[in-house]
């Protein structure tokens, strides 16, 4: 196939490097003009991030601040990374610029929904485990508080807590991106991907252990989002290499030069 990636001039590195100076500038800055429209709402961010928690405390009961400066500082990092989640978007743009200009059209067709996929897929992971998972977790851990003891979670620990689960969900969620680019870029083909289903199904629920609270509720709804994730990342990924090597061989069949007349 002689078809080029399009804009395909030769850039010396110091110009490479510095366009990628001036585009992780840019993400810098929209970043902390993000957060700087947040701020004053952090005591809000931080409250409403806190709600499936605070509805399953006991009666009378409420969160508390272990540090002097974390009633400060806790809410402060919350805003921050809502700021870094809500500017992925834009990040993701930045990247694609970066890294369009090498790509063939063939390839940039399927680049763009994957970039559009992997954004919605993380926001989809989020709040599912904010409207699902904290939920049902957050109950069982407050029936299964004993007798005499009295459920006050430190402020500090929650974000963290709550932040791995929002990072872990999120990134699982991200499997079916990871799958067709797997299979789009030749390192695995989807029988094989078949083939090897039941590890990942075992996979699946070691990942869950590693990466959520010690119960099976929270491991559970973790790793069967995560299979059923896998097995439409391998129907897309199927899909999608019909669709590549259809568009390869009908740009082979253009790159050729027409017949010349006797």
């Amino acid at each position: 196939m002689s078809e080029n990636p399009e804009h395909d001039q030769p850039m010396p590195l110091v110009s490479h490097l510095t366009e990628l100076r001036t585009r992780l500038l840019r993400c810098v800055a929209v970043i902390f003009l993000i957060f700087a429209g947040l701020f004053s709402f952090a005591q809000q961010i931080y409250t409403l991030v806190s709600a499936p928690l605070r509805e399953h405390l006991p009666a009378n009961a409420t969160m508390i601040a272990t540090d002097v400066a974390s009633p400060f500082l806790t809410p402060f990092k919350l805003t921050m990374i809502v700021s870094l989640f809500l500017a992925i978007p834009f990040i993701l743009q930045q990247i694609w610029g970066f890294i369009a200009p090498g790509l063939y059209r063939h390839e940039k067709r399927i680049a763009i929904p994957l970039l559009v996929s992997s954004i919605f897929l993380f926001y989809a992971g989020m709040a599912f485990a904010y409207f699902l998972v904290f939920p049902l977790i957050f109950g069982f851990f407050a029936s299964a508080t004993p007798e005499g003891v009295s459920m006050m979670t430190d402020i500090a620990s929650y974000l963290d807590f709550v932040m791995t689960l929002f990072f872990a969900f999120g990134v699982a969620f991200e499997i079916p991106v990871a799958v067709v680019l797997l299979v789009w870029i030749g390192v695995v083909d989807v029988k094989y991907l078949k083939k090897v289903r039941p590890y990942v199904i075992i996979g699946c629920f070691v990942v869950g252990m590693v990466l959520t609270p010690p119960d099976i509720f929270s491991q559970t709804l973790l790793a069967v989002p995560m299979w059923l994730l896998f097995e439409i990342g391998v129907l897309c990924g199927s899909l999608i290499r019909k669709r590549s090597a259809h568009d390869e061989t009908a740009d082979d069949h253009n790159d050729q030069p027409p017949a010349t007349q006797p």
